[in-house]
């Protein structure tokens, strides 16, 4: 059966919109400048469309507010290294999960709704919630389709062993609908050959995991 959304829905969305507007950072999409965090949401919301078509409206919600306002907290903002790195992703959750949250009591959601999109902007149990496992495997699918070139000339410096092995942590947080759609991707060839190496690397580990499912 269509989504069909309510005005609560909408209202809500479009708020999130108007936020993700304002992002001093822009990207050039079939020529057109965009605001960053704009062209990510709705990157989000198509892939989400995509592989859960579905999908509930706190899902929905949860996956257009997934970076809200992510220039607010530069990564340069916490020190270098994996402990910086952490600390700072676990701001920017609770950041998303708060600033969402708020668009959600403005307009009329209740505690019960707001604590559950914030528990899956926050990624409270995964392997365990199929909602917030869901958002996991199409923010790892975005990535990958979008972002993982630039990732990879941010990193220069990063070999091949290197290089598969984040992609093998990366299918370690997903589940087997995200591991499907990651293969179904029309990569480049040079990033093709990086996630075929990382499957076969872990191809062991992800079989366990499909026989938990």
């Amino acid at each position: 059966m269509p989504f069909t959304p309510s005005e609560q829905f909408t209202a809500v969305m479009s708020a999130i919109d108007a936020v993700n507007a304002e992002d001093p950072r822009k990207i050039t999409v079939n020529c057109v400048e965009h605001p960053y965090e704009t062209v990510y949401a709705e990157r989000m919301s198509e892939t989400l469309e995509r592989l859960y078509p579905d999908a509930s409206q706190l899902l929905r919600i949860a996956a257009r507010a997934q970076h809200i306002r992510r220039w607010q907290i530069p990564r340069e903002t916490y020190p270098k290294g994996r402990e910086g790195y952490q600390k700072w992703r676990l701001s920017m959750r609770v950041l998303h999960a708060d600033l969402v949250g708020g668009i959600m009591d403005d307009n009329g959601y209740g505690a019960d709704d707001i604590a559950l999109v914030g528990s899956f902007l926050r990624k409270e149990g995964l392997k365990r919630n199929a909602e917030s496992q869901a958002l996991e495997n199409v923010v790892d699918v975005v990535f990958l389709a979008h972002y993982w070139d630039g990732f990879v000339a941010k990193y220069p410096h990063y070999d091949d062993d290197k290089l598969v092995d984040i992609v093998g942590k990366t299918l370690r947080k997903m589940s087997s609908p995200g591991h499907q759609a990651a293969l179904a991707l029309d990569l480049p060839p040079a990033t093709a050959r990086i996630v075929l190496a990382a499957v076969e690397r872990e191809k062991d580990t992800l079989a366990k995991m499909a026989e938990r499912e």
